[in-house]
C-alpha cells in the first residue's frame, strides 16, 4: 500500500498536465487542421503576422497564394490565423433603435 501512495503525487501531476496542457493543445490542433482543410479560393484570410488578403490559389504542397494590397504573395497555409480570419469573416452585428 505504501508503494502506491508514494506514486500518487506523480500520477496526479500527470493527470493535471494532461487535462490543462496536452488535451487543449490537441483540440486546438484539430480545429486548425479543419480550418486549413476548409479553405477555398476566394476566402478572405489574415496571416499570423497580420497581413490581410484573399486566397487566389491553394497548392497541394501546403502553400497558398494570397492577393493583398502589396500584390500576390505566397504563404504556407500554416501561417494563416484561424482566429483572426474568423473575426474578419464574422458579420457585423448592429443594434437598431
Amino acid at each position: 500500500m505504501g508503494d502506491i501512495t508514494s506514486f500518487l503525487p506523480m500520477i496526479l501531476l500527470f493527470a493535471v498536465m494532461y487535462l490543462f496542457l496536452i488535451r487543449p493543445q490537441m483540440k486546438k490542433q484539430k480545429k486548425e487542421k479543419a480550418f486549413a482543410d476548409e479553405l477555398k479560393k476566394g476566402d478572405k484570410v489574415v496571416t499570423k503576422s497580420g497581413l490581410h488578403g484573399k486566397i487566389l490559389d491553394l497548392n497541394t504542397d501546403g502553400t497558398c497564394i494570397l492577393e493583398s494590397g502589396a500584390g500576390k504573395l505566397k504563404f504556407e497555409t500554416s501561417a494563416l490565423s484561424m482566429d483572426m480570419s474568423a473575426k474578419l469573416n464574422k458579420p457585423l452585428v448592429t443594434k437598431e433603435k
